[in-house]
């Protein structure tokens, strides 16, 4: 009975971590990445879509990113969508593609990024405790049901423990390898 509850916990700890890595993606770290533009959406056809569905995003160079639209009638929507997203990235467009100007983070905005990453963090953490408690409530909801002993209850207690334990550590060092992309000049 207790695999079951660690499997659902297993599951839910790792769709917690690659939403944690989604939202890390949309941080700007001072380079061009593609994943920057993963939230964007654009006004096509009458429908929203995302982006990354329209054109294609590539990074020629470590400060550029170079949006190609598969229909280029919808350059100028793809233009106004950017400048809608708020990212802080003016678009240029010379009528075929979008070029975007990476500009070098400022120390002060570095240690900003680094409150959102933590930020970030901490909310994953709060996940994967809530995710632990949930999984020791259904252990001691069988264990009061007779499906589990009091012995096995215990052991699934200690295993459910050390997936949290192993998963929060997942989530430090996912965070601390963000921190040192965004405070590398």
């Amino acid at each position: 009975m207790g695999v079951d509850v660690q499997q659902k916990m297993e599951e839910r700890s790792a769709k917690t971590i690659a939403a944690l890595k989604e939202n890390l993606n949309t941080v700007r770290a001072g380079r061009a990445n593609p994943a920057l533009l993963d939230k964007v959406t654009v006004e096509y056809y009458g429908s929203p879509a995302p982006l990354k569905n329209i054109s294609n995003i590539t990074a020629p160079d470590p400060r550029n990113l170079l949006i190609t639209p598969f229909d280029p009638k919808s350059l100028h929507d793809i233009e106004k969508a950017v400048n809608m997203a708020n990212l802080g990235i003016n678009p240029s467009n010379d009528g075929r593609v979008i070029r975007l100007a990476i500009p070098p983070v400022t120390e002060e905005r570095r240690k900003e990024l680094t409150k959102v990453i933590h930020k970030y963090g901490e909310e994953a953490k709060v996940a994967i405790r809530n995710e632990r408690r949930d999984a020791n409530d259904e252990l001691k909801r069988q264990e009061k049901a007779g499906e589990l002993t009091e012995d096995d209850l215990e052991e699934e207690l200690e295993a459910v423990q050390k997936k949290a334990d192993k998963k929060i550590k997942e989530i430090d060092d996912i965070v601390a390898e963000k921190e040192k992309e965004i405070m590398e000049v």
